[in-house]
């Protein structure tokens, strides 16, 4: 995993915790990233392979994928 990534996947997982008393965590987390991750950012995370990624962070960078 390259140490550029591991911030952004720190940061995912921990937007999926604060968020998980919603009721579609992985939305709600996709809809934060969306709007105020860089688009770099979004790139970065939506290329790695999703290990080191929470369930729910990385349904929600499936989400990002999809839209």
């Amino acid at each position: 995993m390259s140490a550029n990534l591991e911030p952004l996947i720190r940061m995912a997982n921990q937007i999926a915790a604060n968020l998980a008393h919603e009721d579609n965590p992985a939305a709600a987390t996709a809809d934060h990233i969306r709007q105020f991750w860089d688009p770099r950012m979004k790139a970065a995370i939506r290329e790695h392979d999703g290990s080191a990624l929470s369930p729910t962070a990385a349904r929600a960078i499936a989400l990002l994928e999809n839209a």
